[in-house]
């Protein structure tokens, strides 16, 4: 069975793998799809969310609804929690009424929220101490990856634990990643999204510096696929609208919101800082994203960042247009 790629053991898995009892903590634009997708492999699912309407859409599509946390957590084999941040996870997570009181030790305890390292540490350390089988396992691919079940997860816990996790995170996600230990995970994460935004940048100021001498952003998309600039931002997920399926071609509704990726920026910023690290890349696409959040487009995609860029003067050089540009050599 070693011998079979992830992939099929993915399908394998839909078809053949027992039903676990599963506690789903957070229904938000990704929890929601995560937890259906668990359903729909025919694992035993109760959630538990703050928002009726979340809670109303996961018990229509066959999930069990909760009253309290450790009521959703209450006898499963796996809890699985996707939290907005770090305090609401560390809130959730610890003391005398959080779940880590409240688990049995036979209960794998995956945490999908994007958060700081350090608190998915000390999470990953109290979970120790109480033989509760813990890791941080954050997500990478949207919403639209989490409805479609084809989410990458970054794992940083104990090998046996991840060897366990791997069982139930397939139904929702075949790239899963064992980053190393405790909060590793987290760190991988933030290094995964912080150079996202900064392609995701280089991208529109490319594509957006061509339409400026006249080069139509799908023709020059092709070119740069097919040279050494093809990145994730190009080929899945154009800034530019009409060039694909994108939310740029949707009134960049996300997707994945400023608001997140200044959250995420944060992060990174703060991950760099512990390491004794420098990141002058991170934190210009950090200022630039704030700059676009404080605009108002704070619910927007973050593809929308072109249209800030748009808006900012140049920063030097000639302020004709290329047309009238004369006498310049190379």
């Amino acid at each position: 069975m070693r011998s079979i790629t992830r992939v099929a053991r993915r399908s394998l898995a839909s078809a053949a793998a027992p039903s676990h009892r599963v506690g789903f903590l957070g229904l938000g634009n990704m929890g929601g799809p995560m937890a259906t997708n668990l359903v729909k492999a025919g694992h035993d699912v109760t959630v538990f969310d703050l928002s009726a309407a979340a809670c109303e859409a996961a018990a229509s599509a066959g999930a069990n609804v909760a009253a309290s946390p450790t009521a959703a957590a209450a006898g499963a084999d796996y809890v699985i929690t996707m939290l907005p941040n770090g305090k609401i996870a560390s809130s959730v997570y610890m003391g005398d009424d959080g779940l880590l009181a409240s688990v049995d030790t036979s209960t794998t305890v995956l945490d999908c929220s994007t958060i700081d390292a350090a608190t998915a540490r000390k999470i990953g350390e109290a979970a120790a101490a109480r033989g509760v089988g813990f890791m941080d396992s954050p997500v990478s691919g949207g919403v639209a990856a989490a409805a479609a079940g084809s989410l990458a997860f970054m794992c940083g816990g104990e090998a046996a634990t991840f060897e366990k996790a791997q069982r139930i995170l397939q139904p929702m996600g075949p790239k899963i990643f064992h980053a190393g230990p405790s909060g590793a995970g987290q760190v991988a994460k933030a290094c995964n999204n912080m150079l996202l935004a900064i392609h995701m940048i280089g991208t529109c100021e490319a594509l957006e510096m061509g339409q400026r001498h006249n080069l139509e952003p799908a023709v020059l998309s092709e070119i740069l696929l097919a040279s050494s600039g093809r990145n994730w931002s190009l080929e899945v997920y154009n800034p530019f609208p009409g060039v694909m399926a994108s939310p740029a071609s949707n009134g960049y509704k996300p997707g994945f919101m400023v608001d997140l990726m200044v959250k995420d920026l944060g992060l990174a910023a703060q991950t760099a800082d512990q390491g004794g690290f420098s990141n002058p890349m991170g934190l210009l696409a950090k200022a630039l994203y704030e700059e676009h959040q404080a605009g108002g487009s704070g619910a927007r995609d973050f593809s929308s960042i072109v249209e800030r860029l748009r808006e900012r003067p140049a920063a030097g050089g000639s302020m004709e247009p290329a047309d009238k540009v004369v006498g310049s050599s190379q």
